[in-house]
Order: structure tokens, then sequence, then C-alpha cells
């Protein structure tokens, strides 16, 4: 870890207003660390600017703090919130913490709640009352970014409801402290099992930049059925003109489209576009390069998707294909205990508009099969394309003749969502149930509907104008439901961590040693190691499997209870505790 230029810490309690309210104390790095280890028993709020920069360096000296406060995070919520659009935070003019936060992959100088370099890379931190820390500087401390946790201070107080926004903010925060844990725990990955898969579909590894054998096999294929022995069908322009050639009518040679038609090229292509894309994706290049000592260490963005979803930066955690889940295997007297939010979209939608026919639906079972068994629809798969349609505005096809009947059945939860498409075709912005507010459209979009308002404006003007209009509604209109949805994956997450850590007295993250060359886990207490929307892994020795399960369940009805207080609907989960990732599917 690298520290200010005298290698010391600097600590500083702050009360409920960010003011300090002690002098500043100085510590070396092996004071700081157990001075940590003892304030952290009293559930301090460490405050900091970017928890992906600052914890890490904290997990590596195997110190694992309970919650935070992520300045660029909450940032973000704040600024945009309908909630606290009085506020000064909100009013202020562009600063560095908006730069910071619209590139949040990027290296920017806010490392600390007093401003250090980038070289220094260290932290802050506060408690309910608050702590702050950062490495001593011979320099004066620059307050800006005390500053700034002063007016998310007021931005909250000042707020509509500030319980709602808290709630999100401490949910926000929970989830950043899991991602850093999750990359450092590492997911278990047996490289022995993904190379005997690679091999197995596509040929013995070859050198970087090479065809494995059955690449080259189906290009070969590619190449004998369209009449061209110098394609190349890595490339969507030779590729694209050669099936015009073959008297191919395509608009691109995306799978989807290439699925609809007849030519015995077709099926090799798509089998090449299938395996390559495995190739690229997860191929050996990607195990060398994100496998380190048994573990798959995927680099979460928290916050990275407008509604509050995750995002990853490179390693592609959240699109793992089916075909190499085998490879996340539990290590030997552990198991894996997998558990996924059943129907989580649908449920979250009955909540937000109190449609207590719709949640009666999916009351203790599955939700689509519930609306059959109500007299809604005639099948489940006729249940799921409406809820589908209804909450991502398809009008057309079956879900379109569907929708009159779901209108009929839930006007509660369909009126919400209209209700949400309408406000974004009219260019307003839409709120989740914690506060998370949508952005508003762009520049370019108000240009084109104000084009269409004009007394000279053409009947193509009006057409491009309605068409931008109903896609901004259909945005809008899944916000609200995937938004509030994410909000209720955070909270599940902080609950199953806060539970975890319950059973973990040491306080001590787990982490990854290496002995005679095989990976062995150092703490032997179950940990989160995977996160995908409304999904979770937890990594358990045998013996907890009762105890995680337990733990995972009553965390998704807590966050249920925190997010909708009474409303009377559940949120059923299909939990599987196996050896690898493969079986729970």
């Amino acid at each position: 870890m690298r520290l200010g230029d005298n290698g010391q810490w600097l600590t500083e309690l702050l009360d409920d207003n960010g003011t300090p309210s002690e002098p500043i104390r100085r510590m070396t790095l092996d004071e700081f660390e157990e001075f940590v280890t003892s304030i952290d028993s009293t559930t301090p709020r460490w405050v900091w600017a970017d928890t992906a920069r600052v914890y890490p360096k904290l997990l590596d000296r195997g110190i694992h703090v309970q919650r935070c406060h992520d300045l660029r995070l909450c940032h973000v919520i704040l600024k945009n919130s309908a909630l606290t659009q009085g506020s000064a935070l909100a009013q202020a003019a562009t600063g560095r913490w908006d730069i910071a936060a619209a590139s949040a992959q990027e290296t920017f100088t806010a490392a600390t709640l007093f401003d250090l370099t980038c070289d220094d890379d260290i932290l802050e931190a506060s408690s309910c009352a608050s702590r702050s820390v950062e490495p001593a500087r011979p320099d004066a401390v620059d307050s800006s970014a005390a500053g700034e946790f002063r007016l998310q201070l007021a931005a909250l107080a000042s707020a509509a409801e500030p319980q709602r926004l808290r709630l999100l903010l401490a949910a926000e925060c929970a989830g950043a402290l899991v991602a850093a844990e999750m990359r450092h725990a590492g997911l278990p990955w047996r490289t022995d099992v993904h190379d005997r898969f690679l091999t197995k579909q596509l040929g013995p590894r070859v050198a970087p930049g090479a065809r494995p054998a059955r690449l080259e096999e189906l290009a070969e294929r590619i190449r004998l059925e369209l009449n061209d022995a110098q394609l190349n069908p890595d490339s969507p322009q030779e590729l694209f003109k050669a099936l015009q050639r073959a008297g191919l009518s395509i608009a691109s040679t995306r799978s989807w489209e290439l699925q609809k038609l007849t030519h015995p090229a077709i099926e090799p292509v798509l089998q090449y576009k299938k395996l390559s894309r495995l190739l690229s994706a997860n191929g050996w290049a990607w195990m060398e390069a994100w496998v380190t000592n048994g573990r798959f260490h995927a680099d979460y963005v928290p916050g990275g998707v407008v509604t509050g979803r995750w995002a990853t930066r490179g390693g592609g955690a959240l699109q793992l294909p089916k075909q190499i889940r085998g490879a996340v295997v539990a290590d030997h007297g552990w198991k894996l205990v997998v558990a996924d939010a059943a129907q989580l979209e649908p449920r979250i939608l009955a909540a937000l508009a109190q449609d207590t026919r719709m949640a009666e639906a999916g009351r203790a079972s599955d939700l689509y099969a519930g609306i059959v068994s109500s007299g809604v629809v005639a099948s489940r798969d006729h249940a799921k394309v409406a809820m589908l349609g209804a909450m991502y505005g398809a009008t057309t096809g079956e879900s379109g003749r569907l929708l009159p009947t779901l209108i009929r059945a839930y006007p509660r939860a369909i009126a919400l969502t209209e209700a949400a498409a309408r406000a974004g075709e009219r260019g307003e912005v839409v709120t989740t149930r914690l506060g998370r507010t949508s952005p508003p459209p762009g520049p370019q979009w108000q240009e084109v509907q104000a084009r269409a308002s004009d007394p000279g404006a053409t009947d193509a003007d009006q057409q491009r104008a309605r068409s931008q209009s109903r896609e901004w509604g259909r945005f809008t209109r899944n916000f609200i439901v995937q938004g509030t949805a994410a909000e209720w994956a955070l909270c599940w997450l902080a609950e199953i961590r806060r539970e975890l850590n319950a059973l973990t007295p040491t306080k001590v993250c787990p982490h990854i040693v290496v002995a005679s060359g095989q990976a062995q886990q150092v703490n032997r207490s179950p940990h989160l190691v995977f996160f995908l929307h409304d999904e979770v892994i937890v990594h358990t020795p045998a013996d907890d499997v009762e105890v995680v399960v337990n733990i995972i369940t009553r965390a998704a009805d807590a966050a249920g209870k925190l997010l909708f207080a009474g409303f009377p609907v559940d949120f059923m989960l299909t939990v599987s505790t196996v050896d690898n990732y493969a079986q729970a599917k």
C-alpha cells in the first residue's frame, strides 16, 4: 500500500454534520490497522471518495470494514434524484465529483475526503458521528471533499423523503463493499475443468491469433458452401458480401437474422459465431488474464448502469455462459449455495403499484403459474409474455394481444407502467421506490421534439418525434421497475453480507494463499463470491449450508420489508446447494 510522504495516516472524528470534533491523530500503518480493527466493532461509517480504489488496499491487509459512505456513488444519486432537486448539491455547477462519477473507470484525483494526489491512493472514514482517515502529508489539507460530504448530508436533510434516500445510499455503499470483497476473495474456478471444456468444444489449444481446429474446420465448410476460398468468417463485412453473392437477402450478419434463412452455409456460420464468441469471451486468453490461483477475480462496477444495476470492467462476470459454469467448483469440503429471486421484476411491479391481486398471484408460488390459476390467461408462457410486454412496452404480437386481459386483471400495476411511459414520452423523469431518478432525454431528443412542433414541420419530422418519444417512454416504463428491482437486490445483498459477517468473529475478509501450488482458503467462514442482478452465490463449508440457506432466505424477506413495509408481496427464491455452478441450472 502506498502511503503519504511521511508514511503516516491521519484520522479525524466528525460529527453528524461532517464537522471535525477532535484533533487529528497521526498513526503508522500498523497502528492504523489496529485502530481500524478496534473502532470497527462500534460499527462506524467509514467515509471515503471511492470504495473501488480504497477498500482493496485494506482488504490486502486483512482489514474488513462493516459499512461506508462512498462519496462518488452517493453524489450521482443525490445530484440527480428528484427528491433533492432543491438542494445546493443538485443546483451546483458541474464539478470534479460529476466528472469523477461520469468516468468511474478513470482514475481521478478525489481519492480521499481531504483530496490527495492519485499516487497516494488512500482513504478517509467516518462513523455515524463520523470518523475520517487519510495518510499524513506535509502540505495543507484540502477540504473540498469534506465540503462534498457536508453537501451530501445537507441534501439528505432537505430531501422530500429522506428515509428513502438514506436507505438507497446505505444499500449502494454496502454493495460497493461487497463488490470489492468478492473481487478480493474470488469465485472458485477450476482451470483444468475449463481447459477440458475448451478442448472438447474447440480442439487443442493453439498459439494466440491462430484458429483452433474446430473453428478452422467450420471456416473451411463456410468457404466451400459460399464458394469463396479466401473468405475470412471473422470479418462481418466479408461474410455479409459472401452471403449476398450466394443470393441471400440480409440486412446484417447477426445470428438472429441468419437463423431465419435457409442455405447450406447458415448452420456452419452459426456454429462458427457461437464457438468464436466462446474463444474470445472465455477462452484460454481470458482464463490466463482473469483466473489466479484457482479464483476468478471479477472487477465489478456497482451502479454502472443508469438503473442502478451493476456492470463489470472487463472479465464478463455478468455474462458467464452456461457452458463454462461447470468450471466454477467449490473447494474440497465446501459447497456453493446458489440463490436467485423468482420473477423479481413482476413482483416489484406489484409492490410498487400496491396491486394486491397481482401480489396474491405470486403468494408462496410461481407468479406466472399464479396468474394462470387465477384465470387471467391460459398458459404460463402467455403470462410471462404478457407481463414482460407490460414492463418493456411491447404492443404488438402476442404481448399486444394479451395486454387488454392483463389490464383488466391488474389495473393498478399496468396503470403504473403506463404512467411512467407517458411521463417519458413528455420528456419527464421518473423515480424508483427509494429515489433513484431517470436521466432526462438529451438535447438532440429535445431538438427533434421542438422541430416537430414547428409550424413548418414535415410529416417526417413529426413521425421521427413520435418514434423517439415512444422509445424514451419505453425506457422510463422499465426504469422504475428495473431500478427498484436493483434496489431490492442491493438490500438483499447487504442483509446477506451483514448476517454472514456475524458468523465471522475475526472480521477478516477471506483471501487466498498458495502452498505447494494449491489454492487454500485462509478464512474458513461462508462468504459471498458472485452477484448477478437477482442471483447470489455463497461459498461455504459444507457444515454451514443450512445456516447459509436460512440467511439468504431471511435476507430476501428483510429486503422486501425494507422497501415496501407491510405490503403483502412475497419474494420467492430458488435455492440450490451444489458442487459446481452448472448444477444449479
